[in-house]
């Protein structure tokens, strides 16, 4: 697959699925199996149980639900990641992201919030998960 060497996410172009190059503008929904390398611009909803990678030239402004995703470049909008989020080298992330597992590289900008739950756990009960704070 994509993963490590010296920190950084190695992709071989036989692992990529569709590459989708700087000089692309796509807005909808874009659903996909694989891995997709995206440098282009893309506005609206992007969809798939596997890998999106955003390259270092890409310009994302979408909902997000993947397996996997990868950002080097810049994404506007809340992820859902069902195994893990990475934020790697230049990436600017601007809205909220939910994974069991993720990863900011130094360096990398990100505003908004972070949930992070346990893999395969349900949804809990956020009113019963409160605990009162004892006051001194």
């Amino acid at each position: 697959m994509m993963w490590k060497k010296n920190g950084r996410a190695k992709v071989k172009s036989s692992d990529l699925t569709a590459f989708i190059d700087e000089s692309s503008e796509i807005e909808g929904k874009y659903t996909f199996t694989g891995t997709v390398l995206l440098n282009g611009k893309f506005q609206g909803e992007i969809a798939s149980p596997d890998t999106l990678i955003i390259g270092e030239r890409g310009v994302v402004n979408a909902t997000v639900r993947a397996g996997t995703l990868v950002v080097n470049g810049e994404l506007v909008g809340n992820v859902h990641a069902s195994e893990r989020v990475e934020l790697a080298g230049k990436a600017r992330v601007f809205g909220d992201l939910e994974s069991p597992i993720v990863v900011l590289e130094e360096g990398v900008m990100f505003e908004g919030h972070c949930r992070m739950p346990r893999p395969g756990a349900s949804e809990p009960n956020r009113e019963a998960a409160v605990v009162p704070l004892k006051r001194s």
